[in-house]
């Protein structure tokens, strides 16, 4: 899970050469780590710890605590006093509440909290302004309260598998927004015109939800070279789709098109679309332009024919056709093969 994975693998551990000595009964040996003498990392997922015991506040010189998979049901809030902290993960416990005075780490610049038993998240939690990575994936949070736009240093953001009602319109504001932005699987609707100012964003998921359209401005979306919203209600895609010229994969299997933009074939370095399950009845010419495809799925479409123009494809190495009706087979299938184009039908 991406939620699980990002804040640690952008965080890179104690350094080897630090000293790590037994750490007190409620801890396993080695969990503290020392540098020059003092405690600099606290490092225990899976110790089974159900709660922190009040001398893990005295450790004030902490950078790293790694508690994932552990029992917490609870965050103290004296984790306040430990200012000088960077990174704290969390993942995979049973924690029902972040402390309001989590909000005062502020030197905080990765937070993974995901896979806990979160409803809300306190408003001082926007007071982080240092944070790079944010993880509140896999709870149960229905809304977020206004100050997201506060954290401007935020490269990744994970929110997915939640309960979100709606995306905030301050998420356009997060200028540094460059790696992650993970939203699927929450069941909102609709999803703010602000999203095309994240014109450096990399990576974008929207899959699993409710969405019956994309705003226009995703065409702002320079950036972009992966693009996740599959298993939605998407009837259309706004033209304006066309213009994510850096665009490398596109996957909207499973909702509920019955045709695509002729501008889709701007995306002149798609290398990955996926069609699977939507209702195409046709195919525009202008497909014959993605050139850079290498894989194209239109399982369980409603195609009839294809345009001859797949054939000239020069990277096209998958095609997959398997429960799609023809009226004969398409004029393109035999080409692709003697090439060496897998044609599966």
């Amino acid at each position: 899970m991406p939620g699980r994975d990002a804040p640690g693998s952008a965080t890179p551990s104690p350094a080897a050469s630090d000293i790590a000595v037994p750490a007190a009964g409620w801890a396993p040996p080695g969990a503290v780590r020392f540098a020059g003498g003092v405690p600099v990392a606290l490092v225990a997922p899976g110790a089974g710890l159900a709660s922190l015991p009040a001398a893990l506040g005295d450790m004030v010189t902490l950078r790293h605590v790694d508690l994932d998979g552990n029992a917490l049901t609870t965050v103290p809030g004296w984790i306040a006093r430990l200012e000088r902290l960077r990174v704290l993960l969390l993942y995979g416990n049973r924690i029902a509440a972040l402390p309001p005075e989590l909000g005062r780490l502020v030197s905080l610049e990765h937070l993974g909290a995901g896979h806990n038993a979160l409803t809300t998240v306190p408003d001082t939690l926007w007071r982080l302004t240092r944070l790079r990575s944010l993880v509140l994936a896999e709870n149960e949070i229905t809304d977020l309260p206004p100050g997201l736009a506060r954290l401007r240093e935020l490269r990744m953001l994970d929110l997915g598998h939640n309960r979100l009602r709606e995306v905030p319109v301050e998420i356009g504001d997060l200028p540094c927004l460059t790696d992650y932005l993970y939203l699927s699987d929450n069941g909102f609707t609709s999803v703010p015109a602000s999203l095309g100012r994240l014109d450096r964003l990399g990576y974008l998921n929207l899959a699993e939800n409710r969405l019956a359209a994309l705003p226009e401005t995703i065409g702002g979306m320079a950036g972009l070279h992966e693009l996740r919203v599959q298993d939605n209600r998407l009837t259309a895609l706004p033209e304006t789709i066309g213009r994510l010229s850096g665009l490398r994969e596109l996957h909207l299997k499973n909702n509920r098109l019955a045709a695509l933009p002729e501008s889709i074939g701007g995306l002149r370095a798609l290398r990955h679309l996926d069609l699977r399950g939507n209702p195409l009845e046709r195919l525009p010419d202008s497909v014959v332009r993605l050139t850079a495809l290498t894989h194209l799925d239109l399982r369980a479409t409603r195609l009839r024919t294809l345009p001859d123009g797949l054939a000239e494809l020069p990277r096209l190495e998958k095609l997959d056709l398997r429960w799609v009706k023809f009226d004969q087979v398409p004029g393109c299938v035999r080409p692709l093969r003697e090439r060496g184009c897998v044609v599966l039908l």
